[in-house]
């Protein structure tokens, strides 16, 4: 990859969601911005090998969906109040064309384009499922597949799902702001689950060359941040800030120098970031008690345990194993009960984690490369190779990324000697 290339996909990763917010906070049409966005991408492909990066990419890019907006707003006769809207925004732009930074201010004190995009995601006219995924495709540029990856459903599904969303926001003329301070926690859940799915998509990517997308994590915990300055006092969304710091903690150990996997038991925990496990520490030990734990408060609770873990061996697996069977009451999910045999198994032996999973309905985990993984893992620690790496090869062929491909090969070739 050149450095043009490397560049262009820093700028898609850094900047789509804002060009994109920006755009729908103008025109008010998401096909559009999201159509325009597009060609901004393609036209940098074509401009920045022959005039060099930008000093501001976003801005560039910003500008050049903007102008596209303009032109294809010009050649309708009927979109007149939206010209005149993107017009204004071409009024507004700094030096050489480009646009101030920063984003608009609708006038509800919170100037965040990005923000006011997942709450009009999560509109509570929409589905939840919709809502997330909504914001995913627009917000966090993410694909049709890889989204539906992330809820283990079809990609046509998916796709059905995103069509049928943007109809329901165009038809029901669904405003695109932050809403009043009464109506906040109907957008709560939707918000908090679209945080957590697109910092998860950067922490463990569903495909590609590279297993961590650092922008998408940076970016949920900066929405996250913005959420809890916004809700103070929420506790939930302070749970799920601590969450995203005590994961995002640990990115350096987990991926080698090669950028291959490296699981929670060999990493090197000196290379874990102790300022925002502190910072964590502090937003958990502020959020006022209550009964009963929301779920991203049992999450943070969770990730705390390895995080107050010096060494593997020090780590409180019976509390962990206790806390997934709370998660699972909490939000019922064969991930949550596969993440819960895990911790079982590590507390009481393998042999109790395998009884867990063989409890589990396969249908709601098929696809999914952990099941057969942490299988694998299971009967490899009880000597049982054989059967470990016919788990191992169909954790393989069901990999998302190349760094998990890797990994798994790697135990692959342990268990059968090829090593």
């Amino acid at each position: 990859m050149t450095g043009v290339d490397a560049a262009i996909a820093a700028a898609f990763h850094e900047e789509w969601g804002r060009v994109v917010a920006t755009l729908i906070r103008t025109t008010g049409d998401w096909d559009l911005a999201e159509d325009c966005a597009q060609d901004a991408f393609a036209q940098a492909v074509r401009s920045w090998p022959r005039d060099g990066i930008p000093r501001r990419p976003g801005a560039w890019l910003t500008t050049v969906a903007r102008n596209r907006a303009l032109d294809r707003l010009r050649r309708g006769s009927t979109e007149r109040a939206k010209l005149h809207q993107v017009a204004t925004l071409a009024g507004q732009g700094g030096q050489g064309g480009e646009p101030p930074p920063g984003d608009g201010d609708d006038g509800t004190g919170f100037p965040d384009d990005r923000l006011r995009l997942i709450f009009t995601c999560c509109h509570p006219a929409l589905p939840l499922d919709a809502r997330v995924a909504l914001t995913l495709r627009t917000l966090a540029g993410l694909t049709t597949a890889e989204i539906a990856r992330a809820f283990l459903v079809p990609e046509a599904t998916m796709a059905k799902r995103l069509v049928r969303a943007k109809h329901k926001i165009r038809n029901a003329g669904i405003p695109y702001q932050v809403p009043p301070p009464h109506l906040l926690p109907q957008r709560t859940t939707g918000v908090l689950a679209v945080l957590y799915l697109l910092f998860n998509e950067g922490y463990a990517a569903s495909a590609g060359e590279n297993l961590i997308r650092e922008s998408l994590c940076l970016e949920a915990i900066r929405l996250a941040r913005a959420l809890t300055q916004l809700m103070p006092g929420e506790r939930e969304a302070s749970s799920l800030l601590a969450l995203m710091l005590l994961q995002h903690s640990r990115r350096l150990a987990r991926v080698d120098t090669a950028g291959d996997l490296v699981t929670l038991e060999d990493q090197d925990r000196t290379r874990w970031d102790r300022a925002e496990i502190g910072e964590a520490f502090a937003v958990l030990q502020a959020i006022p008690p209550a009964a009963p734990p929301g779920p991203y408060q049992v999450q943070a609770a969770i990730a705390s345990r390895h995080a107050a873990a010096a060494d593997p061996a020090g780590t409180d697996w019976a509390t962990i194993a206790r806390l997934y069977g709370l998660l699972a009451e909490l939000v019922p999910s064969p991930v949550v009960e596969l993440n819960r045999a895990v911790a079982v198994a590590m507390a009481d032996g393998p042999p109790a984690g395998l009884r867990l999973l063989d409890a589990l309905d396969p249908a709601g985990l098929a696809g999914y490369y952990l099941l057969p993984a942490t299988r694998a893992d299971l009967l490899r620690r009880l000597g049982q190779r054989d059967a470990a790496a016919a788990s191992y090869r169909e954790a393989l062929a069901l990999a998302p990324s190349d760094a998990e491909r890797r990994y798994l090969g790697r135990r692959l070739a342990e268990v059968t000697g090829a090593g």
